[in-house]
């Protein structure tokens, strides 16, 4: 491999890096983090099966998605119009929006995962 192929490769994780340290500075993120440190440490306790752990990690997984789209459209929209703008804030409360729908999607999963294992049979 070329050293400017591996070099610009090395570029493109930096600012992926950048963009994780940007996210863990948000306000929700810390809320985020202490959910998903929660949620891996309930499946350990509840030895969960393989696909059970599939599925608490892909809705992990969307959550943090969310919510990196859900910042980055806030940070794009607050350089590109600064001031008060009726589209723009429409345009971060559907972003809002898909975070919260990605956060009760991720309950659901954990609902269904642990809730059985918590009830009496």
């Amino acid at each position: 491999m070329p050293f400017a192929y591996v070099a610009k490769r090395a570029r493109s994780f930096a600012a992926a890096i950048a963009g994780l340290r940007v996210l863990a500075g948000e306000s929700h993120s810390k809320i985020h983090a202490l959910a998903t440190v929660l949620a891996l440490v309930a499946g350990g306790v509840a030895r969960l099966t393989c696909i059970e752990w599939c599925a608490l990690v892909f809705a992990i997984a969307l959550v943090w998605v969310a919510e990196g789209l859900n910042t980055a459209i806030e940070k794009l929209a607050d350089a590109a119009v600064p001031e008060r703008h009726e589209l723009v804030g429409k345009a971060k409360d559907v972003a809002a929006a898909a975070v919260l729908i990605a956060a009760l999607a991720a309950l659901a999963v954990g609902a269904l995962l642990f809730v059985p294992r918590l009830l009496p049979r």
